[in-house]
């Protein structure tokens, strides 16, 4: 894993949200079977296993779980790259099939955009074996007006 100085910060934050010490108890709830697997500046995969706790009541995982998900790991992945909190100003969550309580999904982000202070993710979510596309989000992200533009991509 490579990325200095703000990837580990973004990783350490994210462990901390997993682990319940940092953040809203929805956001560890989300979270709960999230491993990563590959992070370096900007980008980042995981696996993840679906657990109970975000299903809906047909036993798949709830849309809304999803999107918090790719919310979060859109920040964790721009934070890695811009080493700044952001404020998500646009999230687009495209869903192309279901996953079920259990299931097993690979999640790959990357930042695929910057213009200054706007920042653009991409994250997403397939089926581990097959790769079946579940679902794709596309974020756009502003730095606080105080935070100085990043390098150009």
């Amino acid at each position: 894993m490579e990325g200095g100085d703000s990837l580990k910060k973004s990783l350490a934050s994210l462990h901390g949200v997993i682990n319940g010490k940092i953040g809203q108890a929805l956001e560890t709830r989300v979270l709960q079977g999230l491993h990563v697997t590959h992070a370096e500046k900007g980008f980042m995969r995981f696996d993840f296993l679906v657990s109970n706790a975000v299903s809906d009541v047909d036993g798949n995982w709830s849309v809304g779980a999803l999107a918090s998900l790719v919310d979060i790991i859109g920040l964790v992945t721009i934070y890695s790259f811009a080493n700044r909190v952001a404020s998500t100003v646009d999230l687009n969550v495209s869903y192309y099939s279901t996953a079920t309580i259990q299931e097993h999904v690979e999640i790959e982000s990357k930042v695929s955009a910057n213009r200054g202070k706007l920042l653009h993710a991409m994250v997403e979510v397939r089926r581990k074996g097959n790769g079946e596309v579940i679902a794709i989000g596309k974020l756009w992200m502003a730095l606080n007006k105080l935070t100085p533009p990043v390098s150009n991509l």
